[in-house]
């Protein structure tokens, strides 16, 4: 990877749609999807470069498609797992994890990724 690849942005939707508590537990599909499309339209508020979002999904979002600014990655098991995948392969490319997780904050700085909290991408 270069210096020109955009910022990788993995972000963790059970944890951020989980931060408010506004009924996304009636459909977490649907909660999933909210925040995909707003990721969409809005990128990373309050950073001005390019950066390439993912959005991990795991258990009832699972199914949520891709869409042009946010690809989607269906965790086969633990959302968690896959995102620290995500990270290791990464390839000293720069990496933020949205994320309130400490355990999986925890993980991915061991691997050089930037942590931020799910305000980051809430409105």
């Amino acid at each position: 990877m270069s210096d020109s690849d955009p910022l990788l942005v993995i972000v963790d939707a059970a944890n951020v749609v989980g931060s408010v508590p506004d009924g996304w537990w009636r459909d977490r599909r649907g909660a999933a999807e909210r925040l995909r499309d707003r990721l969409a339209a809005d990128g990373l508020p309050g950073h001005a470069g390019p950066v390439e979002i993912v959005l991990v999904v795991e258990g009832a979002a699972r199914g949520v498609e891709s869409v042009p600014g946010v690809r989607v990655e269906a965790a086969p098991g633990s959302g968690d797992d896959r995102m620290v995948e995500l990270v290791a392969s990464a390839s000293g490319r720069a990496v933020l994890v949205v994320t309130a997780d400490r355990e999986l904050r925890r993980r991915v700085r061991e691997l050089g990724a930037e942590v931020a909290g799910p305000r980051t991408v809430r409105p």
